[in-house]
């Protein structure tokens, strides 16, 4: 049927122009090698930043840049706020009950987000749970500190660190072990690439077997946050923690166990590898450019008098514009979700860029080719945090289309009020407390930051970061 509307009936629908597809394997041959976001950058630059594909038998329509992705989200934000919902996020019926695959009609997301806006990532929830944060950010630099003059992998620190945090964020725990290791294995599987993805119809005989293994580790999941919330219902005591607010909704009939165990699911699974990696990325560009590095620690010398022989705090962050400008452009050049997650479009009288883009077609914005748009940005492939500072309206929050990190619109990351505060803290905590050095013999322009595209839609560095931590005199 795309195949058709595509070709055959193009003059009257006007679908967006792109390669031909093959019979049965569609545009996939054309998207070999290399990263995704790469791929079909390139392809935009040949078919138009609105361009068709088809991979597999789905028919997607590309959205790569700064022009086309706001007349996406000012005119039809709502027509295309639906998911294309993974198949192994169909198990255990999870994108039945997940704020993050639900549409954005469905009464149960505008139920999830509330509560998540209103008791996960308020400024009051956010500000209840920084002692919590601070704790956490010491034991990651003790952890770093433990190794001063030492090789280190800076992602594998920052992963359990920001695992702990997270825990403790939500249910005043650490040490969970067993559910980090089950999280990894559930964040591998949804890397593999999967066949039922591409052909639908193929769905009920998960050739792969990927849905069944998600929902193994996705059982064992819920079966340990079970035992967690058992635990404090029958303690009577509280800890004044997200979990003991979720599960006040929960004794007055606002939420059923089931969303509380999902919700605490999506923000551990997604909040764990995405703020590792968007913290080891800002330390690779300051690691590359040591006059940016130099700038940062001249604006925190200047502006930090009083934190010699303390830990710095978050409300000391917000003092330092020059750093948050470095985490905004390292975040554009390096987007944890470059193509973010794919929109469905569930209703009719979609139109980008003249082009037609009818209900039920998957609409994917390649963030990473929006935000290196030279329509956009002066010197786009350059590493230049300065054109961040007095752009109030460059924030993360979406309001200028070609600053998309986190998305914008009706399916703007829930948990970006956290990572307003998380990122930049943990990157000043680190520059704070550590001078960081390279390995032995190795120069800056020397740091590998070449990127390698997952199959779950994340942007890791290809090459892991090593550095040496110094304890800062």
């Amino acid at each position: 049927m795309c195949y058709m509307m595509m070709y055959t009936r193009r003059g009257a629908c006007r679908w967006p122009p792109g390669p031909r597809p093959w019979p049965i394997l569609g545009n996939l041959l054309d998207l070999r090698g290399g990263n995704l976001h790469h791929n079909l950058a390139r392809l935009a630059h040949t078919h138009g930043p609105v361009m068709t594909l088809k991979l597999g038998v789905v028919c997607t329509v590309i959205v790569s840049s700064q022009d086309a992705a706001w007349e996406a989200f000012a005119k039809h934000d709502r027509r295309i706020a639906a998911r294309t919902v993974p198949d192994t996020r169909r198990a255990v019926a999870h994108a039945d009950r997940s704020m993050v695959w639900l549409p954005s009609s469905d009464p149960l997301w505008k139920t999830l987000r509330g509560i998540a806006a209103t008791h996960i990532f308020s400024p009051r929830s956010l500000a209840s749970a920084q002692g919590a944060r601070e704790r956490t950010m010491n034991h990651i630099l003790y952890t770093f500190r433990r190794r001063a003059g030492q090789e280190v992998d800076i992602g594998h620190v920052l992963y359990h660190g920001m695992f702990d945090l997270l825990t403790n964020t939500l249910f005043s725990l650490d040490g969970q072990d067993k559910l980090r290791d089950i999280l990894e294995d559930i964040v591998a599987l949804l890397a593999e690439p999967n066949v039922s993805d591409l052909y639908p119809l193929l769905r009920v005989l998960d050739l792969q077997g990927l849905r069944r293994w998600t929902a193994t580790h996705m059982n064992r999941v819920f079966h340990v946050l079970d035992k967690i919330i058992d635990t404090r219902l029958g303690e009577g005591n509280h800890d004044q923690d997200v979990l003991d607010t979720l599960l006040a909704l929960m004794t007055t009939g606002k939420m059923s166990r089931r969303d509380v165990k999902t919700m605490l699911f999506d923000v551990l699974a997604a909040g764990t590898e995405t703020t590792k990696i968007t913290v080891e990325w800002a330390m690779a560009e300051l690691l590359r450019n040591p006059g940016v590095m130099a700038a940062v620690r001249t604006e925190m010398k200047g502006t930090l008098t009083q934190t010699q022989g303390r830990m710095i705090t978050e409300a000391d962050v917000a003092k330092l514009p020059y750093l948050q400008a470095v985490v905004k452009e390292s975040m554009r050049l390096h987007p944890v979700a470059p193509l973010l997650l794919p929109h469905l479009v569930e209703e009719e009288g979609v139109e980008i860029g003249g082009y037609t883009v009818p209900k039920g077609a998957t609409v994917i914005f390649n963030s990473w080719s929006i935000m290196r748009d030279p329509a956009a940005w002066e010197r786009p492939e350059e590493f230049v945090p300065e054109r961040f500072l007095g752009k109030t309206e460059l924030g993360m929050w979406g309001k200028e289309v070609k600053f998309i990190p986190l998305g914008t619109g009706r399916r703007l990351c829930p948990a970006l009020p956290m990572v307003e505060l998380l990122v930049p803290f943990t990157v000043a905590s680190m520059l704070h407390d550590f001078e960081w050095r390279l390995p032995q013999g190795m120069s800056p322009d020397q740091v590998d930051v070449t990127e390698r595209y997952t199959s779950n839609d994340i942007l890791v560095m290809d090459v892991p970061l090593k550095v040496v931590p110094m304890v800062a005199t």
